[in-house]
């Protein structure tokens, strides 16, 4: 059989013939400036930024790789780690927060919910899965990911591809060890080889073994290679290691510096312009600077893709009627619960305040904050959500039997006096967009001349046709302040609440001692100098469309907190690795988060998978059996409180080399009535185990006595414990 479009390649595939033969055999018959147009983005530079300026963003798809003459489908790109940023979608709580509740389940129904408004915003390829480890809580992109853990980021990250995955291809990023926002484009990170494979590629890899049909390359540089033109991570790790098949694409606009050597390297396809490969090129092939041979794999890669995902492409797209879908957003109020951690519920008078009696309440509700969408960072993962409720308004409509009232804070002192006459006080404070996000600010200006000096007219008329035919989005009218394109966003500058918060949390708990602090934010927040002073805290996150709802159900009672921190809160700074926002070289080990922590004997204020109840658990008869290739941990939660509730139970491994960091192995969340015990079994396959050989550049089995905590978090002194011989 001829293969000369994408048509007969997948009747080929539907005939028996390989996906990846069928795809050589399509890209033999295309001539040689349809397989270069597949190598970058289909639009033109200058038209493309004008229309990002314009929130084009939002507005439409990326476009690549679509060859008309062969029926090439090509990609159709928009991004998603809180819901598809295309059209006026549902926006979901943040990942850190999905992460905080440690339920791969619950995050694979995220998957599908977004991957369903994907495809009805005309997507089939979304950068939704971000699993670049918090190695620093400053890091302005910390919401994007879920947590410090390479092991626990690993399986929510798969979690979101598999739901994805239904309905799109979802690209894996930034590859790799991408954690600082505002030298983004500058930095060099310098990374040995264990420290590289153990902690910041090991949930890339567990993704790409998930099936991911995508890997977006990072801006940033490792081992003194641009990570866009880095053979050793794009070919020697990715490709020849791990086995992937699927395609990699650039990060947008600066993802490359030289069109030759990123080719070379192993990226497919620069994005989301014809720009810097456009420009250079064909150039570089003519001088021989790189093979035809490299710009047929490429393609190639792009094609088998297209074509291992068709059937789940080729299903009719659901209608506009699913953006914002009634289930999407009953599924965001239910993630924004389960996803606020308790952090403290002291008794006051005898009695927790947490939850609080909404009967016949009166509740001061104090912060600008209560009274705002505030949906986290303001660039490439925005949604334009029209539909989002704040605090006030979840509140508002839970507490029919009881008064909400509000100040914004801005005068503490009066603040407290509406908190004095009180039952009880909710301070909500954190951070916005302002503090923290991707950062979309100055750079090198030698950067200046990768872009071209303009753009093909025929091109841009094309280009301009194409959009005519997107759907109208609406910008949402809480936007409007802003300046026009993304929120300039970057790395934190301090990890503490800004004062004007401190003296409202202050004024407050003077005034009322039933005062509770919820704090929005992307990841760890220092509390040390006020936090003795109220007795409830909450972590509440960026918590999307339903955050005041997700969370009033918690402050109420009507879902019982249940998530557990996804990083280590420390009590001082000085407790953290360094962190320079603004470094142009800077090294990488194994030792961050409660790694850190527990490797300087250094106390955290909250642990690593830490998280409060309103009801009071146990771990009882645990036992480990081990099969072929697997540790099977099982035993009983047993709930010893009042209220059903749910457990997170988690693994965590000490290996025989005492220079090894302890590993998180495994873990499951427990659903288990009040007075009642259910079984829980983790199973942790001895290859999670395995280290990482430098002089082999391989991995080595886990051999010798491994002792297992198996506990309700890092630092749980009623853990249990197990030895285990490998």
């Amino acid at each position: 059989m001829t293969i000369s479009t994408f048509e007969d390649a997948r009747a080929a595939v539907a005939a028996g013939l390989p996906v990846e033969a069928a795809a050589r055999e399509l890209v033999g018959a295309m001539s040689a400036e349809e397989r270069l147009w597949c190598l970058d983005g289909d639009a033109p530079t200058w038209a493309g930024i004008a229309f990002l300026g314009r929130g084009g963003y939002h507005q439409a798809p990326f476009a690549a790789a679509r060859v008309d003459r062969v029926g090439l489908p090509g990609l159709a790109f928009a991004d998603g780690p809180r819901g598809c940023v295309v059209g006026n979608a549902t926006c979901f709580p943040v990942p850190m927060a999905r992460g905080a509740t440690w339920d791969p389940d619950l995050e694979e129904r995220v998957g599908d919910a977004i991957g369903r408004e994907l495809r009805a915003a005309g997507a089939n390829l979304t950068g939704a899965v971000c699993v670049n480890l918090l190695r620093h809580p400053a890091w302005g992109r910390a919401q994007e990911t879920y947590g410090e853990d390479p092991h626990h980021v690993g399986e929510m990250g798969a979690a979101l591809t598999r739901g994805l995955q239904r309905h799109v291809m979802a690209c894996v990023k930034h590859f790799a060890c991408n954690s600082m926002e505002n030298a983004r484009f500058s930095v060099d990170i310098e990374v040995d080889e264990v420290a590289l494979h153990e902690v910041f590629l090991a949930a890339f890899r567990r993704i790409v073994h998930e099936g991911v049909a995508a890997v977006m390359s990072a801006y940033n540089s490792v081992n003194g290679a641009w990570c866009g033109q880095n053979r050793a991570l794009l070919t020697g790790v990715l490709r020849q290691e791990w086995g992937f098949d699927g395609f990699v694409i650039s990060d947008w606009i600066l993802g490359l510096r030289e069109a030759a050597a990123s080719l070379d390297a192993g990226l497919d396809i620069e994005m989301p312009y014809r720009m810097v490969r456009a420009q250079h090129l064909p150039a570089a092939l003519e001088r021989g600077e790189v093979s035809w041979s490299a710009v047929d794999d490429s393609v190639a890669h792009v094609i088998a893709t297209l074509l291992r995902f068709d059937e789940v492409l080729s299903r009719p797209a659901p209608g506009p009627e699913v953006l914002g879908a009634p289930e999407h957003r009953s599924l965001a109020r239910e993630v924004a619960a389960r996803s606020v951690v308790l952090l403290r519920n002291e008794p006051v008078e005898g009695q927790p305040v947490l939850p609080l009696a909404s009967e016949g309440l009166r509740l001061a509700v104090l912060g600008r904050l209560a009274g705002t969408v505030n949906l986290g960072d303001g660039g490439s993962s925005d949604v334009w959500d029209l539909d989002c409720h704040t605090v006030l308004d979840g509140l508002r409509a839970a507490m029919v039997g009881g008064e909400v009232l509000h100040d914004d804070g801005s005068d503490p002192a009066r603040a407290a006096t509406l908190a004095a006459g009180a039952d009880a006080a909710l301070v909500v404070v954190g951070y916005t967009y302002l503090d923290e996000g991707e950062y979309i600010g100055q750079t090198d200006p030698s950067l200046s001349a990768l872009f071209p000096p303009g753009d093909d007219p025929e091109l841009v008329e094309r280009y301009h046709a194409s959009l005519e035919a997107r759907r109208p989005t609406i910008e949402p009218e809480r936007l409007g302040d802003r300046p026009g394109g993304f929120a300039t966003g970057g790395d934190r500058s301090s990890l503490r609440l800004h004062p004007s918060d401190v003296a409202l949390i202050r004024a407050a708990a003077q005034a009322n001692p039933r005062t509770v602090v919820a704090i929005q934010a992307g990841s760890a927040v220092i509390a040390s100098e006020w936090i003795d002073e109220v007795p409830a805290v909450l972590q509440a996150w960026y918590g999307g469309c339903r955050a005041g709802p997700g969370l009033a159900d918690v402050l109420l009672g009507t879902v019982n907190p249940s998530a557990r921190l996804p990083f280590s809160v420390p009590v001082d700074e000085a407790d953290l690795p360094p962190f320079e926002r603004d470094a142009t070289r800077f090294r990488y080990d194994r030792w961050h988060g409660w790694w850190h922590l527990d490797r300087q004997g250094t106390r955290p204020a909250f642990p690593f998978g830490f998280g409060l109840s309103y009801t009071t658990f146990a771990l009882t008869d645990v036992e480990v059996v081990m099969e072929p290739g697997v540790l099977v941990v099982s035993g009983q939660v047993r709930n010893t409180g009042g209220r059903d509730g749910a457990e997170v139970v988690q693994v965590y491994a000490t290996l025989p080399d005492p220079d090894a960091p302890a590993r998180l192995a495994g873990f499951t969340r427990v659903e288990v009535p009040a007075g009642s015990a259910a079984h829980f079994e983790v199973r942790v396959p001895t290859n999670r185990l395995a280290i990482r050989d430098p002089v082999r550049h391989g991995w080595r089995p886990a051999a010798g006595r491994h002792h297992l905590a198996v506990g309700r978090h890092a630092r749980d002194p009623g853990a249990w414990h197990v030895e285990v011989d490998l």
